[in-house]
């Protein structure tokens, strides 16, 4: 039997506050996404990783814009890694100033539905928690591609983990590990 090509889609945007919410004391520089790759693609022959983000506004914090760029550039440095840079939009609502991430959701959807017609996959794992993508997931399965998606104990959507083939929900204990 052939081994099954699985391609991972990170929804940066997504994952940020997840782990910063689980590990308030921890720095995202030190997430360890080769590791945390090799764990949810075990038994499985890894093709290609999509990472997804947009940049924070120089202007607004040029501090955490100096981490935040150490950060993509340690992501752009690891093997079999795509890096999607998307934009955040800056908005005035109601006198105030809002910043918005553009383009990531819709990138990663067009992406996953894209690799997966011109058959680069035969398994997409999706980390996110966001519900957004379940028409992507609808349209990849409709490809005869599985989808599984990677969820958290602090947040998952009901909606991605029962349309997809299968849900996994990351605890605490385990994420722990993937830190330096």
């Amino acid at each position: 039997m052939e081994e099954k090509r699985v391609a991972i889609f990170i929804d940066g945007s997504n994952l940020y506050p997840i782990l910063k919410d689980l590990f308030p004391d921890k720095k995202p520089n030190d997430f360890n996404f080769e590791k945390f790759v090799k764990y949810i693609s075990k038994n499985k022959k890894l093709g290609k990783v999509y990472y997804y983000n947009v940049p924070l506004d120089i202007m607004y914090d040029k501090e955490k814009y100096m981490k935040q760029q150490q950060f993509f550039d340690k992501i752009k440095r690891i093997h079999n890694f795509s890096f999607i840079l998307c934009r955040m939009q800056k908005r005035r609502i109601y006198g105030k100033i809002i910043y918005e991430a553009k383009e990531d959701d819709i990138h990663l959807a067009v992406d996953m539905v894209k690799l997966a017609y011109s058959n680069a996959y035969d398994s997409a794992i999706l980390i996110s928690s966001d519900g957004d993508f379940v028409p992507a997931v609808q349209a990849v399965q409709e490809k005869g591609k599985n989808v599984e998606n990677i969820g958290f104990e602090n947040k998952f959507s009901y909606h991605l983990q029962h349309v997809c083939d299968n849900f996994i929900k990351l605890k605490k204990h385990l994420i722990k590990e993937f830190f330096d």
